[in-house]
């Protein structure tokens, strides 16, 4: 059903008697319009009592300012030379002063074509136009009977621009549009034609939406999740539309402080039943679009035979299950068989996948390095003295073995396209900056360096350990133990003691106290100061087992081969991977390490049997540990 004026605000005989009250000035208005210095700006100028709430007067400016604002980004958006076409007004003459609340003020000013789109500057341009054509003193001069006071028509125009020039009123008049159309479709209407009935309606009340990005209707397309995302909007529509326009009094007019509270709250509760039945349309359109809306009923559809084909699934599975329970488990061992050998056969894809990566990688590489020596050779390494060739090849060198593949090229490309003056001065500039970040490099290790010997100093002297001094084998001895022994290990403390005590080569006899002290402070150190204990351990191990690192003119350096996998720590999964392989394999399988090694991408048999070999060791010696507690725990009862 479609709003009007009068239905929404019948008593508009007391509106008209408030009306005859508050134009009593009309004259003076007309003699401003005269000397066009702002028209209808100053119209009720001398006749608004101020609000007597200051908060709420406060609230009034904020919100008139929003307002504003929003009007000049429209403003901002109309193009400077757009021509104004107004549309004359057929009913102008004939309409009542008095009753100017009904009156359709876009039409008056000859806008009913743009309505609540038109910009400010367009609204000030058709009462511009307006007052030049109907105007009271250029009629009169045409010989055309004027009425007296304001009892003209050319007062709905001063009214019309007055509403619609004030973003606030203008806000208040957009609410009650009487060209919108407030109807909501029945179910019945859009029984076939669904998004033909419903899309116009909710494009139209999008209008009302505090926000601004509003979501379509979409069609039979359209995604879960869009049509979730669109009833969820509508469902918590948040509208701007407000019914301050049809107040049945203003309560300026009030003669009083409690005859105006009076008309406050009247005011209120009215505009409160409005909004209130605003919402409920809104709410009723939604309901209605979304009982018709074939795609819910779709979704719906959809979800409940997926819910009877699994309530189904199950039930034969039972019977299947109860009738061949045999049949069902080898046909799961197969299933699980074959998704192993998928998996595995995705294993050993991604690892050659990556070593051939890897190798394109290192083949780049010594390519862009075999040009960036020729490209220098073919200079004579921009110099004429043989020790200045010389450091500059050393220089060449560092920056082959520094820099990464895509620097190498780049600065390939620049000497081999440029002059020789400037191919020499990016290589000294790629110089300065790698000799730059080796000097900062090893100033951050030296730093680090002091600042772990200074932790190490403080954390020994102070505590309960400070008697026993901790070598550096110590506390990689302690590191050990605690990941041998986890949280949980029966007499945990007691064991990482007496596992020290067997394995340190120092001859200092620990206690679980000590140990506890030493763990506490080690696990305050920073990452990297845990780094370098770590670095020592490694170095430690390279030299008790003489591993000397091999270099081959022909290949990269060893920056870009990586570490050799002998010394690649072990992963997780890695280690899951043995330990399955180890199982999957006993003891009398025919090439059993070379199957092992098949399962593990990135190690070789060697490896493999050498980490067999620590686990074995670590598991030996950890048992001993244990039983040597228990042992002294019961010689003790």
């Amino acid at each position: 059903m479609e709003l009007t004026y009068r239905d929404l605000n019948p008593s508009s005989a007391t509106r008209k008697s408030a009306l005859q009250r508050s134009y009593t000035n009309g004259q003076r208005t007309h003699e401003k319009m005269l000397n066009m210095t702002g028209p209808g700006e100053n119209a009720n100028q001398n006749h608004e009592i101020p609000p007597h709430n200051p908060s709420e007067q406060l609230l009034s400016k904020v919100k008139k300012k929003k307002l504003e604002l929003e009007d000049k980004k429209e403003l901002s958006e109309e193009s400077e030379d757009e021509e104004l076409q107004l549309e004359e007004f057929p009913m102008l003459k004939t309409l009542d002063p008095k009753d100017w609340k009904n009156q359709d003020h876009y039409a008056v000013l000859g806008l009913g074509h743009v309505r609540y789109k038109a910009t400010q500057r367009q609204i000030k341009a058709a009462h511009k136009a307006m007052v030049l054509k109907h105007h009271p003193d250029k009629r009169k001069a045409a010989g055309e009977p004027i009425k007296e006071g304001d009892n003209d028509y050319f007062t709905c125009i001063t009214k019309a621009y007055e509403m619609l020039s004030d973003p606030v009123k203008r806000r208040a008049f957009n609410s009650v549009d009487p060209t919108f159309d407030n109807s909501v479709p029945s179910k019945s209407e859009a029984k076939d034609n669904f998004f033909e009935v419903f899309s116009p309606v909710f494009e139209r009340n999008s209008r009302w939406s505090n926000k601004k990005n509003v979501p379509k209707l979409g069609d039979m397309n359209s995604s879960f999740e869009d049509v979730d995302a669109f009833y969820s909007f509508w469902y918590n529509f948040d509208s701007w539309r407000e019914f301050s326009y049809l107040d049945e009094e203003e309560k300026e007019k009030a003669e009083c402080r409690d005859e105006r509270r009076w008309i406050e709250k009247q005011n209120r509760a009215t505009r409160a039943q409005r909004k209130k039945e605003e919402m409920n349309r809104i709410r009723t359109l939604v309901d209605n679009a979304y009982s018709c809306d074939p795609r819910i009923k779709k979704f719906k559809e959809e979800e409940k035979a997926k819910k009877e084909a699994e309530k189904k699934a199950k039930a034969e599975a039972k019977r299947k299950e109860q009738e061949a329970k045999e049949k069902q488990r080898q046909a799961e061992l197969e299933a699980a068989r074959l998704a192993k050998e998928k998996e595995e056969e995705e294993v050993r894809q991604q690892a050659l996948l990556a070593k051939k990566e890897k190798d394109i990688q290192k083949k780049a590489i010594k390519k862009e390095r075999q040009k960036l020596r020729n490209s220098c050779k073919t200079w004579n390494h921009f110099s004429d003295n043989e020790a200045e060739r010389v450091k500059m090849m050393e220089e060449v060198e560092k920056l082959c073995d520094r820099l990464e593949l895509a620097s190498l090229q780049c600065l390939n490309e620049t000497l081999t396209s440029s002059t020789k003056e400037v191919g020499k001065a990016a290589l000294e500039k790629q110089i300065e900056e790698i000799n730059e970040q080796i000097r900062k490099e090893k100033e951050e290790a030296e730093a680090r360096m002091r600042q772990a010997s200074k932790n190490a100093e403080k954390s020994t002297g102070g505590g309960g350990n400070g008697s026993k001094h901790w070598s550096e084998d110590d506390l990689q001895l302690l590191i050990k133990a605690v990941n041998l022994f986890p949280a949980g290990t029966n007499s945990r403390w007691e064991v990482i003691a007496n596992y020290m005590n067997i394995h340190s080569s120092s001859g200092v006899k620990r206690t679980a106290k000590d140990v506890i002290g030493k763990a506490k402070s080690l696990q305050k150190l920073d990452p990297h100061q845990k780094d370098d204990i770590n670095k020592k351990a490694f170095d430690k191990f390279k030299k008790e087992h003489g591993v000397v690192p091999q270099a081959d003119n022909a290949t990269p350096s060893e920056r870009f081969e990586g570490p050799c996998t002998d010394f690649t720590p072990w992963t997780t999964e890695e280690q899951k991977l043995l330990e399955q392989a180890l199982k999957t394999y006993p003891v009398n399988t025919p090439e059993r390490w070379e199957k092992i090694a098949e399962a593990v991408p990135g190690r070789t048999k060697k490896d493999c049997m050498k980490r067999y070999k620590e686990l074995v060791e670590m598991v030996k010696a950890k048992k001993a540990a244990q039983e040597q507690v228990l042992n002294a725990g019961r010689a003790k009862k």
